[in-house]
Formats: C-alpha cells, sequence, structure tokens
C-alpha cells in the first residue's frame, strides 16, 4: 500500500447518532495487527460480539455500562461524562471470549482495538486508580500521558495510551519513531516495529490537530489536519503533533507489533530539543484522580 496523507487520514463518519462512528480495518489499513472501532449507544442499547482469534480492549470514552462476557460479567463500570472530565475505565478480553456491552446512559462511547492472537491472558478490568500518569517533554512540547495497557501488561500485543496536548503545544515530540525491531548485544530491545492509531477529540467544537508521518527516505511524508473523531494511521516513521491554539487535544494510541513495547528512536535532526526543556507546562494535568469519587 502506498502510504500518503489521503490514505493515512481517516475521515470521522460521525452524524450524532449511535453506532460505529469512526474504523480502521487492518486489512484497509495495509497493515497486519491493528483494527478499531468507536461507537456511540443509548440508555438501553447493546453490542453483542465474540473475540474470536484476537484480543480485545475496550475504553470507555465517556459515559457508564455493564459488559458481561464469557469471562465474567462487569456491572456499572465507566464514570467520566467524556474524556476532559475524568480518568479511564477499560477491559482487556483474550480470544475466544463472547461480549456484550450495554449501555446504562445517553451518548455512551468506547474505542474498541483488537488485534490477531494465539495466546490466551486473563480478562482484567482497568480503572482510573490502574492508569499512571505521565507529564512528559517541556514547556510547549508538554502533555499527559495516562497508560492503560502499558507495556508489561498481561496481554500478547496491544498497548494503549490516551494523551493530552494543551493548545499551542507540540506533543509526541521530539519526533520519534518504531519500526524497526533491533536489540542490543544483550538482547535488550532498543525498537520495536509497531503499528499505531491516533484517534482524535477536542475539548470544544472548532478544535483541530496537525499530524506530520515521514521517514527517512521520504517515501512516506504526509501531513494531516485531524478533526473531531478522526484516525490517523501511522505505518512506519515520525508522527509529531501539533495541537491548535485555545483547544487541548486528546488522542488515543492503540499500538501493536512485533513485542509488546513503547521502544522507540527519535529523529536525530531534533532530538537536541530535549535539551532546551526547564518546565513542564502548568496548564497540565488536565485530567487526575482528583476528578474521581472517593473509593
Amino acid at each position: 500500500m502506498r502510504y500518503t496523507a489521503e490514505t493515512m487520514l481517516i475521515r470521522s463518519r460521525d452524524t450524532g447518532e449511535t453506532g460505529v462512528f469512526a474504523e480502521v480495518q487492518a486489512e484497509r489499513a495495509g497493515w497486519e495487527f491493528l483494527n478499531m472501532q468507536a461507537r456511540r449507544l443509548n440508555r438501553g442499547d447493546r453490542w453483542a460480539h465474540a473475540t474470536g482469534e484476537h484480543e480485545y480492549v475496550h475504553v470507555i470514552l465517556g459515559g457508564r455500562c455493564t459488559i458481561r462476557t464469557s469471562q465474567g460479567d462487569f456491572d456499572n463500570i465507566g464514570r467520566r461524562p467524556d474524556v476532559f472530565r475524568g480518568m479511564p475505565y477499560a477491559l482487556y478480553l483474550s480470544r475466544r471470549t463472547d461480549f456484550e456491552i450495554e449501555a446504562l446512559t445517553d451518548g455512551f462511547e468506547v474505542a474498541t482495538c483488537w488485534v490477531p492472537t494465539d495466546e490466551d491472558h486473563p480478562v482484567r478490568l482497568v480503572t482510573p486508580w490502574d492508569s499512571a500518569v505521565e507529564l512528559r517533554g517541556g514547556g510547549n512540547a508538554s502533555r499527559q500521558i495516562n497508560s492503560i495497557i502499558p507495556p508489561g501488561f498481561d496481554c500478547h500485543r496491544i498497548v494503549a495510551v490516551e494523551v493530552y496536548t494543551p493548545g499551542g503545544n507540540w506533543s509526541s515530540y521530539p519526533p520519534h519513531k518504531h519500526d524497526v525491531h533491533r536489540v542490543d548485544q544483550r538482547g535488550s530491545l532498543l525498537e520495536a516495529d509497531l503499528e499505531e492509531i491516533y484517534f482524535y477529540k477536542f475539548d470544544r467544537p472548532g478544535g483541530y490537530a496537525y499530524q506530520r508521518v515521514y521517514n527517512d527516505d521520504r517515501s512516506i511524508d504526509g501531513l494531516m489536519l485531524a478533526q473531531q473523531h478522526d484516525v490517523v494511521l501511522v505505518p512506519e516513521g515520525y508522527h509529531p503533533v501539533v495541537s491548535a491554539h485555545g483547544y487541548t487535544t486528546y488522542y488515543l494510541n492503540f499500538l501493536a507489533g512485533s513485542a509488546q513495547s513503547l521502544a522507540n528512536s527519535d529523529d536525530p535532526d531534533y532530538a537536541w530539543v530535549k535539551g532546551t526543556w526547564t518546565f513542564i507546562d502548568p496548564r497540565l494535568p488536565v485530567v487526575d484522580l482528583g476528578m474521581e469519587p472517593r473509593r
């Protein structure tokens, strides 16, 4: 597949109604692992499916639900009204698991990722208290990362994080890549070969971000304007993001590939900027556990 700005940007098909409003299919994306859907349900609506020969993660974007599975039931999970007003809940499901999601609130939204696997891992509910918060970067390259399915999670391939970038700031910066599986002489992983999805939301209407995806030989070099519920594909190469002034950018990253890892390499032309960072943007964190009710 030839990757261009047109093929790496998947526009939202959101009409405000229920159902799937963003989607990535691995075959159409031209890669091996990552599939994704963002879905909206109203109170009482149900979506039933089976994982088959895939591992799944459901990340609750907003609202509450009950998820019944052949590995156990999870009642009344989720709390945040939207991604800008709370921390994430998610449910990991192994292969060969039946599930049904029932929305308990109107406008319930969930993002689901699935990748092929030949392994079995235990079902696990991820709560806000399981999600580590990291403030990364510095100055106007400051951003917040919430780990949902981090490296080391008991699964096969999936990694999932959500990122908050205040208006005017850069993230995924300096530009980095993870498209070659490299280890050092001791066998320690230096870089993993990963496919990646960016699923975008903004804190108010009209928000947008720019994302560039480029590789060393520039056989890929696309600049995408991402708006509400758009998806950007990162098949390889570096992939920095900048958030429009006045708008907080949220993106949910799903990754999968040669290792359950985030090992990456910076673009050597821009790695020097790390030495200029002296402070974290005081607008961070955007969300934290102080927004959650006491346990």
